[in-house]
């Protein structure tokens, strides 16, 4: 255990309101590939035929069959890590006041995390891209091919694609939530994607100290960056709430 995590669990302990910033690196330790990066999807597909939204419309059967499909089989597969429910449980004491991710699997909400603003929306509910009726995923019959609205239009799900803007509303909470914390607490994040890449300026201009926990260094981690713990989220949440409880009983 390292000094910068006995640093960090005092920091949230004494703290308090605490807002979690969270990325694909978090996902990955639940088996979801990451969408950049070595060993991600936009390896194997391009994201201006996959994941643009005039893709998408041109032609929602390839979409549906050869991309949405894989992502969503592998998302249904997917549980709820250590960093998941570490979060979770710090919400549950108080000490996190919410979550914003760019993360599309709805695992925050699967270890029981309430305030969750989700910058590119998921893959549980779905809308149809004539009438914009909304449906859970429960409601999906076709295992293969887009799902059809009764107004014949096809279903998208409610994820960001290509060519969409991020619904503003959810931009409003997350720029509410930043301007209120205390901490800053960024787990498996590259930090290089708008508006996520944003937020820990946003944070430090209002006094938030910054919280790093990713694999590798970022370009915030020697410029923002308060504490930086270089390893997986899930083993480090899980020695930092073992501190903090410590803390607490002492």
């Amino acid at each position: 255990m390292t000094d910068n995590i006995l640093k960090a669990a005092k920091l949230i302990k004494e703290q308090g309101n605490v807002i979690a910033l969270t990325g694909a690196g978090v996902s990955v330790e639940s088996g979801i590939p990451p969408f950049r990066g070595k060993g991600g999807l936009w390896e194997k597909f391009d994201p201006m035929e996959y994941a643009d939204i005039d893709s998408f419309r041109k032609n929602p059967e390839k979409i549906w069959d050869v991309f949405l499909m894989e992502k969503k089989a592998t998302i249904d597969k997917a549980r709820p890590n250590d960093a998941h429910k570490g979060l979770a449980l710090l919400e549950r004491i108080d000490l996190l006041k919410g979550i914003i991710t760019s993360n599309i699997d709805g695992l925050h909400q699967a270890a029981g995390s309430i305030n969750v603003v989700e910058f590119h929306g998921n893959l549980a509910t779905y809308s149809c891209i004539d009438c914009h009726k909304m449906f859970g995923s429960s409601t999906l019959k076709s295992d293969t091919g887009p799902p059809v609205c009764e107004c014949g239009g096809f279903l998208k799900p409610n994820c960001i694609f290509f060519g969409e803007a991020i619904n503003p509303i959810v931009l409003k909470r997350a720029e509410y939530m930043i301007a209120n914390c205390k901490v800053l607490l960024i787990a498996g994040s590259s930090l290089v994607v708008e508006p996520s890449s944003s937020i820990p300026f946003e944070a430090k201009s209002n006094g938030a100290k910054i919280i790093e926990i990713n694999a590798e260094p970022t370009e915030m981690t020697s410029s923002v960056t308060d504490i930086f713990i270089r390893a997986k989220a899930g083993e480090t949440l899980n020695q930092i709430i073992y501190l903090i409880n410590k803390m607490i009983v002492s």
